[in-house]
């Protein structure tokens, strides 16, 4: 039977223990929820756990043959994302105790493959800016990040191996950033998010916090119907072009530092690396992703802004009548910018594999009301390519700081090889 250790692995080794026999699904929900017992108080990163159900799932698959790729794996569930046996509350009063009829279709899909769905994990007020009460797993008195900020921490506090979070801006990928864990958005679409409270539909796109890579392929396999292989290093030397982005002027000297270490070992290890300018436009595309998130956060949530509105925080008012006030031309405007960065994408990725870009400003802020700036992801969200946090690097406080590895369009798996071939490099650091 398993050590205390257990809570450490991966989904993809848990699965395979299961599955061997070496350890069950009862016992590893059961350190699980130790561990969420022993740790919430503090870190307050689950909007719902019910330990009978997450306990009566575990039995059931004891009971049964193990089949799908996620037999007894525990999963964490971002609040905004439909369960239909617990509560999906998205942070908001308005909606506090609401039991949705019907799973999400990522949730039901996942279901499907045997996972145990242990709770839903907090987020940000539907999503967005105001805080919910989640706190760094690495320091209490400093920011998680959001908007997936119950489900980075829940994992990088080994609560559970992995959770589903989503990113309109960069609510994967800071949250995973500042936390100390992997954080993956994939190619806008590649998910299906039926079932997830829209923010902006040309921009959300449902993701992962895991803390193996392995985990991103297995959960994939699952989400998009196709076999799993462990990832593979390239055969040769990945290509990495050095975007540090029209935005690098923002970012902070623990950020610049943990770019350019990462620049000068990568390099030591074999990889061809080159500075990579993005074209002129590009300049305008953190400014065009928060126009068409107001614009479309504001059509989206017409009901709650007329029937609840005194409900919502002054954050979210202020980015609602923002919506409500930008002309659609501007809209339209902000819209065919992104498509046509999208469309000059392929320009920077031309002879290379990724790019190596910052991923956050700096060290998670102090203090909850800050979940941090959305710039350095977001720019990459706007205009639908996949990207990845990496925990490679610490700040002056001993806190997490991740780099980001961003792919072509459509070109995950490239991505996601080169990435294992730069953690491989750059290992994970030992944060306190």
């Amino acid at each position: 039977m398993p050590g205390p250790d257990i809570i450490t692995l991966s989904m993809t080794e848990i699965a395979r223990r299961i599955a061997a026999g070496e350890t069950t699904a009862v016992a590893v929900v059961e350190a699980c929820l130790a561990r969420i017992e022993a740790r919430e108080g503090d870190l307050h990163a689950w909007a719902f756990v019910d330990p009978e159900l997450a306990l009566e799932q575990a039995h059931a698959c004891d009971q049964a043959t193990p089949e799908g790729l996620l037999h007894g794996v525990p999963l964490g569930i971002k609040d905004i994302i439909d369960t239909r046996d617990m509560p999906t509350e998205m942070g908001s009063s308005i909606y506090a105790g609401r039991r949705p009829p019907a799973d999400a279709a990522c949730v039901a899909l996942v279901r499907g493959a045997g996972a145990v769905i242990m709770g839903k994990t907090v987020t940000t007020e539907f999503a967005g800016s105001h805080p919910g009460p989640t706190t760094n797993p690495h320091n209490a008195a400093h920011s998680p990040g959001g908007s997936s900020s119950g489900s980075a921490a829940a994992v990088a506090d080994f609560m559970v191996p992995a959770a589903f979070g989503t990113q309109t801006g960069s609510s994967i990928l800071r949250p995973s950033a500042y936390c100390g864990v992997i954080g993956y958005k994939p190619t806008f679409g590649t998910y299906n998010i039926a079932g997830i409270k829209a923010a902006a539909q040309s921009l959300d796109t449902l993701g992962l916090h895991v803390r193996d890579l392995d985990d991103i392929q297995l959960l994939t396999a699952v989400l998009i119907n196709r076999p799993f292989e462990p990832l593979k290093a390239p055969a040769a030397r990945p290509r990495i072009g050095v975007c540090r982005t029209p935005l690098w002027d923002a970012a902070q000297a623990e950020t610049r530092a943990a770019l350019d270490d990462a620049v000068s070992r990568l390099e030591q290890a074999g990889a061809a690396l080159c500075d990579v300018t993005l074209p002129a436009a590009f300049a305008g595309l953190e400014e065009a992703r928060i126009l068409i998130n107001c614009y479309e956060r504001s059509r989206h949530m017409t009901n709650e802004w007329r029937d609840h509105r005194g409900a919502l925080s002054d954050r979210l008012q202020v980015v609602m009548q923002t919506g409500l006030d930008t002309p659609y031309e501007d809209y339209v405007a902000a819209m065919r910018l992104t498509e046509d960065c999208r469309q000059q994408s392929d320009v920077p990725f031309d002879d290379l594999d990724i790019l190596l870009a910052p991923c956050v400003d700096g060290e998670a802020p102090e203090g909850l009301e800050n979940g941090g700036n959305p710039r350095f992801a977001g720019l990459w969200t706007a205009i639908r390519l996949p990207a990845l946090s990496l925990p490679t690097h610490t700040g002056p406080n001993g806190m997490p700081i991740g780099i980001q590895l961003v792919g072509r369009y459509r070109d995950d798996d490239r991505l996601l090889s080169a990435a294992k071939w730069v953690l491989e490099k750059l290992g994970a650091p030992s944060i306190g």
